[in-house]
């Protein structure tokens, strides 16, 4: 009689969902989020975790969220633009998502838009006025 081995199965990947907002306002980015993720093929519970840290707008909380997701070792963290720069002072190694209506290199997210560097990436929204 042949023994037979318990098959583990493998940890889900981790994403951190990192906000500097409320959550209950926000709800819609979440439903968009996890849309996303499943036209790319990851559905959560299935074959993707994804870890919520809201800090409710109080920014002392973010250095502490974030840490907390890198502790948690996550395969990648994406935020809005206040939360990402807590995200940013805790690692350099964790891949970064950030959506910003803000200038990445002016803000210190990126050396450059053709080649952002370090481990940041992110889509940020420019508008331009004119003068006359």
């Amino acid at each position: 009689m042949a023994a037979r081995r318990a098959c583990a199965a493998a940890p889900l990947p981790v994403v951190g969902f990192l906000r500097s907002t409320p959550s209950k306002p926000f709800a819609h980015l979440v439903t968009a989020f996890r849309e996303g993720l499943k036209e790319a093929g990851f559905v959560e519970g299935e074959n993707v975790t994804i870890e919520y840290r809201w800090a409710d707008n109080h920014l002392d909380r973010l250095p502490g969220l974030a840490a907390d997701l890198v502790q948690r070792k996550v395969a990648t963290i994406v935020g809005n633009g206040l939360a990402v720069r807590a995200a940013k002072d805790a690692t350099d190694t964790i891949p970064i998502v950030f959506v910003l209506a803000d200038d990445p290199v002016k803000s210190g997210l990126a050396a450059s838009l053709n080649q952002p560097g370090g481990n940041l990436t992110g889509v940020t929204f420019f508008g331009a006025s004119r003068l006359e």
